[in-house]
């Protein structure tokens, strides 16, 4: 654990705080999977050939989002291209035609999933106080978020509940030429500081907290409660992970490591 880290303990002259948090966006800072599953319920109620119950063609979208989102990761795809690729399988499912055009398909995904998707996008209440405070904090770190969203999707979730203002930089796969959990020291680099004193802070136990401390991070588990993939309860943390249930929780921590 990098040693400006001194959980539980008194302040120390000798050790500065964080130079940097990333923060991951989607399941820690907007509610991704909420706005998700809203969107599909809609269109699912309004499919009037649909061949399967709505909780199955809600569970199916969620797969295949999964599925196509790491064929944009990895390179294979574009991100207009793994939209079409998850609806071309579930159209059929809806009991709707495939259109053949590219084009008509990011029709359908504009009208009919995107409009209805960007207005399902709710921050959690407990963001802007954790900001604020950090913003507040001497010595402060700078902040910046790091995800393997869409560039121009994500900015726009940040900037619909008016939280770019908090963070110096918006780092994608786009940006880092990397997904994490490969990006996090081509996000050190970006940001010009060392990963030993770089903090990164996300929902998912795996890729946003144990990959950041393999790439020499310190990684803060947020824990909401519920398993982003899943939507089961919380996988189960090994003792030493640095864990908290609240983003407000976050700057007590950090105000703990110097003053």
């Amino acid at each position: 654990m990098p040693d400006f880290w001194h959980h539980g303990q008194a302040p120390r002259d000798d050790h500065p705080m964080a130079d940097v948090i990333f923060f991951d966006l989607d399941g820690t800072l907007v509610d991704h999977r909420s706005a998700v599953f809203e969107t599909i319920g809609q269109i699912v109620q309004a499919a009037p050939n649909a061949t399967a119950p709505s909780q199955e063609l809600v569970a199916l979208w969620w797969t295949l989002e999964a599925r196509h989102m790491r064929e944009y990761l990895t390179g294979e795809c574009s991100f207009a291209e793994h939209h079409r690729r998850r609806l071309r399988a579930f159209l059929p499912m809806l009991g709707e035609p495939v259109p053949d055009s590219p084009a008509l398909l990011d029709s359908w995904i504009d009208e009919r999933y995107l409009t209805v998707f960007e207005e399902s996008w709710r921050c959690y209440p407990d963001v802007k106080p954790c900001l604020e405070t950090l913003k507040r904090l001497p010595q402060g770190p700078r902040l910046a978020v790091l995800t393997n969203g869409d560039p121009e999707q994500q900015r726009a979730k940040l900037a619909r509940f008016g939280l770019l203002e908090y963070f110096e930089a918006v780092l994608t796969p786009t940006e880092l030429g990397a997904a994490k959990p490969v990006a996090y020291a081509a996000a050190c680099r970006r940001m010009g500081t060392d990963p030993a004193q770089a903090v990164n802070v996300g929902d998912m136990l795996e890729s946003d907290v144990n990959a950041a401390a393999r790439a020499g991070l310190t990684g803060i588990w947020l824990d909401r409660g519920i398993d982003f993939v899943t939507g089961g309860p919380s996988p189960t943390a090994d003792e030493t992970v640095l864990r908290i249930e609240r983003l407000t929780d976050l700057p007590n921590q950090l105000a703990r490591t110097n003053a």
